[in-house]
C-alpha cells in the first residue's frame, strides 16, 4: 500500500468526495487495504450512561474507507494523483513521484520510499 500514516489524500468516491479538498491519513490498515481520513466517513457510537460520562450521548467518530477510495494528493499540482516509484539517478534512491508533475517537467517527488543505494545511481562517464 503506497498509502502512510499522515499522508495528505483527495478521497474520490463516497459521501465525503470533494475535488481539490486534502485531506490528512490518521490511520493505516493494511491488512484489510483501509484508511482512516480526518472528517470522512464519520459514524455515531452510542454511550450508555457511566459513572465516567454520566449523561451518556452520541460520539461522532472516523470509521475506515478502502484505499481504493482516496488517491495521494500532490501539493504542486493541488489534487489528487496517480503515483509512481523511481530511482533517482544521482545517488539512486528510492522515491514516490506524481505522474502528472512528471508529465509536465517537474520533478513532482512526493516522499522518499528508501536510502540511497549506489547499485541503483547512474554511473557517470
Amino acid at each position: 500500500m503506497h498509502i502512510r500514516k499522515d499522508d495528505l489524500v483527495e478521497v474520490i468516491a463516497g459521501e465525503n468526495a470533494e475535488k481539490g479538498r486534502a485531506r490528512r491519513v490518521i490511520r493505516v490498515i493494511p491488512d484489510e487495504d483501509r484508511i482512516v481520513v480526518e472528517g470522512v466517513n464519520l459514524v455515531y457510537k452510542h454511550l450508555k450512561p457511566s459513572r465516567r460520562n454520566p449523561q451518556g450521548g452520541r460520539l461522532s467518530k472516523e470509521a475506515p474507507i478502502h484505499v481504493s477510495n482516496v488517491m495521494l494528493y500532490c501539493k504542486d499540482c493541488r489534487r489528487g494523483v496517480r503515483v509512481g516509484k523511481s530511482y533517482d539517478e544521482g545517488d539512486g534512491h528510492k522515491y514516490l513521484f506524481c505522474k502528472a508533475c512528471k508529465k509536465a517537467g517537474r520533478r513532482g517527488v512526493l516522499r522518499t520510499l528508501s536510502k540511497a543505494r549506489p547499485a541503483y545511481a547512474k554511473k557517470a562517464k
